[in-house]
């Protein structure tokens, strides 16, 4: 009835099917490594509740208002200080605030993708990405990846046959650090060699950080933007996974004169980010908690990960291959060639343990002998027993 009602953008719209994966996996008893959840205990609850007091009692006419589409300032500021310890200079202008890095992602959509503009992502990659960037027409090409990230060298020669082809590329998107799906990092030789192909090719770079500050070992790679000279580097982190994802809250830092653009775009989506969130962000930087609870994070998250790759050892069939993720919440599991996580899915939820097919992540169809597991929500008594359960699932189909 509505169907030519719908504008040519909603009719190409598409469920994500993660969300699809997580009602089935949410059944009483199934052992969920599906969603990609930070665990409970990892909220700072206290924390929150004093500061949460503190601004009701103090500013609280000011919490409850409307603010600046760009983010308060003195949250911004704030910012600023945080982001040069990743070796980012910015000033106010370069920051603005977003409901989540998810609506960062739809905002460069609006201001960046024409229909058939090309975006280079990685093969496998972030699926809200996948969505976001399909909804404004883009024609997403895949770069392989491995340990060290994505193939660089690769990337190169893909934009070169685009470019002979006539094809009009704007964007390279990447998840540099604990890469979602896969768990890998851009190793620091190639994320120089990113930006040089970006200056290069005139190209725009979005570097999607959000599992930056969970690292559980090895030593801390520069940025991307901190490498980048010519403004050619957008760069998105948030406060989901280090301080609470029902806060919706994240931030850009760019050029100023792309920043501008953004705020431009974000005024007519929600006109502000909440101010109430944003002061509580705000506080729990200033007042110190952040930098004294990623430690705990980490902590708790590196436990996690040890025991599904002990568990995965001990029970997956040898040929069968995953990432060793030194951070983050994700690795990646491949399995032979013939068998189909898609198809297993099924047999999966029967054994009470849940997934994500790996073919989802992938913008050219392949990947489907591949899925992602979340080590970071479960219980640590639940991972192995899932693990197990899942091991099973896949015994019986090698």
């Amino acid at each position: 009835m509505y169907k030519n009602l719908y504008s040519e953008r909603a009719n190409k719209m598409r469920s994500s099917e993660i969300r699809e994966l997580l009602e089935l996996s949410q059944r009483p008893g199934v052992i969920s490594f599906a969603g990609g959840l930070p665990n409970p205990k990892a909220f700072p609850v206290e924390q929150i509740k004093e500061i949460v007091n503190r601004i009701l009692e103090e500013e609280g006419s000011k919490a409850l208002q409307y603010g600046p589409t760009a983010g308060l300032k003195e949250v911004r500021e704030e910012i600023v200080r945080y982001v040069k310890k990743e070796g980012i200079e910015a000033k106010l202008e370069n920051i603005f605030l977003t409901v989540g890095s998810q609506q960062a992602l739809d905002l460069i959509g609006r201001v960046f993708i024409n229909e058939g503009d090309v975006i280079l992502v990685g093969l496998p990659t972030y699926l809200g990405a996948i969505n976001a960037f399909l909804a404004y027409g883009a024609k997403l090409v895949g770069v392989p990846l491995d340990e060290n990230g994505m193939r660089v060298d690769i990337l190169e020669e893909k934009i070169k046959e685009l470019k002979e082809k006539g094809e009009k590329i704007k964007l390279i998107y990447t998840v540099p650090t604990f890469q979602n799906p896969a768990g890998v990092e851009l190793s620091e030789e190639r994320r120089q060699q990113m930006v040089e192909i970006a200056e290069k090719y005139d190209l725009l770079i979005i570097e999607d950080e959000p599992y930056r500050p969970l690292r559980f070992e090895g030593k801390h790679l520069p940025s991307i933007k901190s490498l980048d000279k010519k403004g050619l580097v957008i760069y998105m982190a948030t406060f989901s996974k280090i301080l609470s994802p029902g806060f919706r809250l994240a931030y850009v830092v760019a050029n100023e004169e792309i920043a501008r653009k953004m705020v431009i775009a974000k005024q007519s989506v929600d006109l502000c980010t909440p101010t109430f969130t944003q002061l509580i962000a705000y506080y729990y930087i200033k007042n110190g908690y952040m930098e004294k609870h990623i430690p705990k994070i980490v902590e708790m998250y590196k436990r996690k990960r040890d025991i599904m790759l002990e568990a995965i050892e001990k029970y997956f069939p040898q040929n069968c291959k995953w990432t060793r993720p030194k951070g983050g919440m994700f690795l990646w599991v491949e399995l032979p060639k013939h068998i189909s996580t898609i198809e297993m899915f099924q047999d999966a939820v029967k054994e009470k343990v849940a997934y994500v097919h790996g073919k989802a992540f992938h913008v050219d169809g392949s990947g489907e002998n591949t899925m992602r597991l979340n080590f970071t929500n479960p219980s640590d008594e639940l991972i192995e027993e899932g693990i197990k359960r899942l091991a099973k699932v896949i015994k019986a189909r090698v």
